[in-house]
């Protein structure tokens, strides 16, 4: 998502919020509009927002999805899900991660298990970016 774009009214970013509210999107990448040299936006509109709205507006949109993100991982909590392990997490060489079907992020104990098996875990809490749990049997 691109918030700030050349003209963008406050009403136009209201709807952008709306929107998200109704999609509830699980990913996403947000980012307030700058200027690239040469493109069509450069050569052909004024870059009329300013840093602050810019910033703002993008904060709104990050806290909301973040809002959504977590809903969903929520609603992933005391389910089971099969996992490619990638390898270690990003905080304990204790613990693995992998992605679910769904491509959610799953980090649980590294037992005996490595990089390019499939486990089965059973997501025990969450964060609103990662599903925590543990390998299960089956």
């Amino acid at each position: 998502m691109i918030t700030g774009f050349c003209s963008e009214t406050e009403e136009e970013h209201q709807d952008t919020l709306s929107l998200m509210d109704l999609v509830k999107f699980d990913y996403a990448y947000m980012f307030y509009y700058s200027e690239r040299p040469g493109t069509l936006a450069e050569k052909k509109y004024k870059d009329d927002i300013d840093l602050a709205t810019k910033n703002r507006r993008l904060n709104e949109i990050i806290l909301k999805h973040r809002e959504h993100a977590l809903e969903s991982n929520l609603r992933d909590v005391g389910k089971t899900h099969s996992v490619l392990i990638e390898g270690f997490s990003k905080r304990s060489q204790e613990h693995l991660y992998g992605r679910s079907s769904n491509n959610k992020v799953i980090v649980f104990p590294k037992g005996n298990h490595k990089k390019g098996e499939y486990v089965n875990v059973l997501v025990k809490e969450c964060t609103g970016g990662t599903l925590i749990g543990e390998v299960v049997n089956g």
